[in-house]
């Protein structure tokens, strides 16, 4: 008999807001511990609106709430709505997302990323907690500097403070985790070995800085299941773990498991918009390396194997190329 699972948690998908609303109240039938919900195609906050409606005892997390897109006064707003909405039951996952995303796409500053963070969530834990309380907040910072006075909200709220995540493919990110934050979320295309050698170390290191114990992970692997087609699970898998090994930011995971020679081809199918290409140059030892893709069991087999020694583990579907019916479809 194998060792006990930890907890599992699942990425909050939805073709509409009918199909979001019955995925979390299926989730938490099945015993899911959490669900995250991803910002890319949809906002990381809106949805978990409805999935707090739909249950009544599985954690809601923005997983991951672009940090530096959002003022913190917003920030803080949307999480205090979502946890009086969710009876107190919101985790706060900020991450930073990639230089391009945020300078191209969103308009707003990025670097230095490490130090924006840190300053952000100082930011979002005082807003949080003087706007629960009535009071004035005041959160000095280099880059983001906050002094708000006069301000009553007026409003329930469950909580003071609401546990914030931070999101990390990188040392650096990961150690100001252990510094930090109420827990690290993993990146759902990345390998057990990644997490052991890079970010544990790393996050340990912060913690040690800061004087505490480290804080929990969230471990997250990619998960795509086909039993009547596994190849289609597998392609599925590939234009998503293609997809991040396009951005620079990631170029250090890629190259660190010894697939940086592939990142060109990778790239230029990308620019292309050429599926199959893009499928193609991944290359099935890339799914296998990234990703749990294929039959129930292949895959069920793969999750026990993430899941040994991990705080909790996140499951996640593909997502790149993938219409909004398929992306829920994943974890059906």
């Amino acid at each position: 008999m194998g060792a006990p699972l930890p907890p599992i948690d699942l990425e909050l998908v939805g073709a509409d807001p009918g199909d979001v609303a019955r995925l979390a109240a299926r989730a938490e039938a099945a015993g899911v511990a959490r669900l995250w919900a991803p910002e890319l195609h949809r906002s990381a906050t809106v949805p978990l609106a409805v999935a707090a409606g739909a249950t009544r005892r599985v954690e809601i997390a923005t997983g991951i709430a672009l940090a530096f897109t959002r003022s913190p006064m917003t920030l803080a707003l949307e999480a205090l709505d979502l946890d009086e909405l969710s009876g107190g039951r919101l985790v706060l996952g900020l991450g930073a997302g990639v230089r391009r995303l945020n300078m191209r796409w969103h308009s707003v500053p990025y670097d230095p990323p490490v130090r924006r963070m840190r300053e952000t969530v100082a930011a979002v834990r005082t807003l949080v907690a003087a706007l629960a309380r009535g009071e004035d907040a005041r959160s000095p910072g280099r880059l983001v500097d906050v002094d708000v006075t006069g301000l009553r909200r007026g409003l329930a709220a469950p909580r003071a403070a609401i546990p914030v995540w931070l999101a990390a493919v990188n040392p650096g990110m990961a150690r100001l985790a252990g510094e930090i934050a109420d827990g690290l979320l993993d990146h759902p295309v990345t390998t057990r070995a990644w997490l052991d050698d890079e970010i544990r170390p790393a996050l340990a290191a912060g913690a040690a800085r800061a004087g505490r114990p480290a804080p929990p992970v969230a471990a997250a692997v990619t998960c795509a299941v086909d039993d009547d087609d596994p190849g289609r699970a597998r392609r599925a898998a590939a234009l998503t773990v293609g997809f991040y090994a396009t951005v620079r930011t990631y170029e250090p995971l890629f190259a660190g498991h010894g697939f940086g020679g592939r990142l060109g081809r990778i790239r230029r199918a990308f620019a292309a918009g050429d599926a199959d290409a893009l499928a193609d140059a991944v290359g099935d030892d890339m799914v296998d390396a990234f990703a749990l893709a294929g039959t129930g069991a292949a895959v069920a087999a793969g999750v026990a194997e993430r899941a040994r020694g991990v705080d909790r583990l996140w499951l996640a579907p593909p997502h790149h190329l993938q219409a909004p019916a398929d992306r829920s479809g994943w974890q059906a």
